[in-house]
């Protein structure tokens, strides 16, 4: 990562917290050292960095990953949940995803709404299946990796469903 790019970071880390720099700095460096910093015309040394986000409250990886390692390291934990079948945990990143991998996060989201939905319904947890079927049947017709047998799965799905909650 370049300078000018850390710079830009802390700066809007640091105006995020509502801080000024001479806030931000306290004893450890100078303000003058700080501006140079965010301006990207110098670059703190990593003791410095460490110190910056220990104030700013922001893990070190976020200031230092550009936005595609951390968009990839993302998608690398989602596969990995459903892989382990932890469908839930992907469901928990459906409103944090990386706008740039969209389209893998629908096909992943498609899989893991499918899963829960089987799950609710073999507990008899009629209406959470319905809901988890129908999020299923979205994604899976969403972006460039739209999954008909997924959508077919999720209607069928739907349909055993319906039938065995009217059953009861």
């Amino acid at each position: 990562m370049n300078a000018i790019e850390l710079g830009k970071r802390i700066k809007e880390a640091r105006i995020a917290k509502k801080m000024t720099q001479s806030e931000l700095v306290g004893d450890f460096i100078t303000r003058n050292m700080l501006s140079q910093i965010e301006n990207g015309s110098a670059t703190p040394s990593i003791k410095t960095l460490t110190y910056l986000c220990e104030v700013l409250e922001v893990p070190l990886n976020e200031l230092m990953l550009n936005p595609t390692e951390g968009a990839l390291s993302q998608l690398v934990a989602a596969k990995r949940y459903l892989s382990n079948g932890d469908d839930r945990k992907i469901i928990e990143m459906e409103e944090c995803y990386p706008p740039e991998l969209s389209d893998e996060f629908f096909a992943l989201l498609s899989y893991a709404y499918r899963n829960l939905s089987k799950k609710m319904l073999e507990s008899d947890h009629y209406l959470e299946a319905a809901h988890f079927a129908q999020k299923s049947i979205e994604y899976a017709g969403k972006g460039i990796y739209a999954n008909d047998m997924i959508k077919s799965e999720s209607i069928l799905l739907l349909k055993q469903i319906t039938e065995k909650y009217n059953s009861v």
